[in-house]
């Protein structure tokens, strides 16, 4: 197969062909969202890289994420088995014979399962198999699949749904194959299910759009905020890594579905917290009130260690309020990624003077999604 694409999508090599991602922190319906709820995302100015660099002669494709791995080999004549092995996984993961960490054998295999989403034919309708976009006459060149990333792995940040998407509009450009943003949104959405047991809709709908998203009945949208709203500088929202959690996404909402899955309650309070949020940001209103009602709702779902709800208390000593931005823990104090909303620049950094260790910034909103080319320089 022949590759036609233009070398102006890389700076510097002529051979290698990039595309990038930005990253996602849930403001507010992490959890709740897999329940029919509403969530508030928004894409953030962390990006991941993927760049595909064609070798020859070869029969594979050879792997090398940065922080991800030490690179594994994925023969070319078996990337419909890789595919066909991985879907059989979460068919037994659905029904309750395969715990779903163990659906993906190596951290590798989420990208490639993407690349041979992309090239094979589906299966049989009664699968969890998607359509495809050729038959196995449109394997890849072999070369070298990499990447790169500003967004720290498993912690709320979207790492999974950033290297998907990113892998995902590479291919289609390699491939001379276009799809439009929702055909983009659901590919990285299925693909993405295998990481996390169930694949919510915002993670793919906050990477693939870029800026503020909201997922509700309605399925996802872009949501305007008020020009007003304080969303947009960034001296009054931070995010803060409290530690990498030691549960995975998968275990997490696994957890919450046993011991909370029915509580219709629950839920409706999750979606009246949302919407409180959503009416603060849409208004140039005060979103104090929401962001800590999400956090007590979070806390009693069991996801926030004792660590992040005594930092969250210090936080508030200091004028400010805090809540984690992912599936949290079910185990240790690692929490993740988190939110803080301060008014006050000079109390944000007095706060965080007793935390010299621990990793912050201002919240930057990406405006625009997954695309074609090199991260903004800003970033990587």
């Amino acid at each position: 197969m022949t590759i036609n694409v233009s070398t102006s999508t890389n700076r510097h090599n002529r051979d290698a062909y990039t595309a990038h991602s930005p990253g996602k922190i849930i403001l507010s319906g992490e959890h709740s969202v897999l329940y029919g709820c509403p969530a508030l995302a928004m894409a953030v100015a962390q990006y991941t890289e993927v760049s595909f660099t064609p070798q020859s002669p070869g029969e594979s494709i050879k792997t090398a994420f940065e922080n991800l791995s030490s690179g594994e080999i994925y023969p070319l004549k078996l990337l419909g088995n890789l595919k066909k092995t991985l879907d059989d996984r979460f068919d037994m993961f659905k029904k309750g014979d395969l715990e779903v960490h163990k659906i993906l054998s190596r951290p590798d295999d989420l990208a490639v399962y993407t690349l041979a989403s992309l090239l094979i034919e589906g299966q049989k309708a009664n699968t969890s198999s998607l359509p495809g976009l050729g038959g196995y006459k449109n394997l890849p060149y072999p070369g070298k699949l990499s990447s790169k990333s500003d967004i720290k792995i498993g912690s709320g940040f979207g790492s999974s749904a950033a290297v998907v998407a990113a892998t995902t509009i590479l291919f289609e450009h390699l491939l001379n194959r276009h799809k439009s943003l929702e055909e983009r949104y659901e590919r990285v959405r299925f693909c993405e299910r295998l990481k996390h047991g169930k694949s919510g809709p915002i993670d793919a709908a906050t990477v693939v759009h870029g800026g503020l998203i909201k997922c509700d009945e309605h399925g996802p949208r872009s949501l305007q905020y008020a020009q007003n709203c304080s969303l947009s500088d960034t001296h009054y929202w931070y995010w803060a890594l409290l530690g990498v959690p030691e549960s995975s996404t998968g275990e997490c909402v696994e957890h919450v579905r046993r011991h909370h899955g029915k509580d219709a309650g629950l839920w409706d309070g999750f979606m009246q917290c949302t919407n409180a949020f959503t009416e603060a940001i849409s208004s140039g209103l005060d979103p104090k009130k929401a962001i800590e009602e999400n956090s007590h709702l979070l806390s009693h779902i069991g996801v926030v260690p004792q660590s992040a709800q005594d930092f969250f208390t210090h936080i508030k000593k200091f004028g400010g309020v805090g809540k984690i931005c992912g599936a949290g823990t079910i185990a240790g104090e690692g929490a993740g990624a988190v939110l803080i909303y301060n008014e006050d620049p000079d109390a944000m950094r007095a706060s965080m003077q007793d935390y010299p260790n621990i990793r912050w910034d201002s919240l930057k909103m990406a405006n625009s999604g997954a695309s074609i080319g090199f991260a903004p320089k800003a970033s990587l």
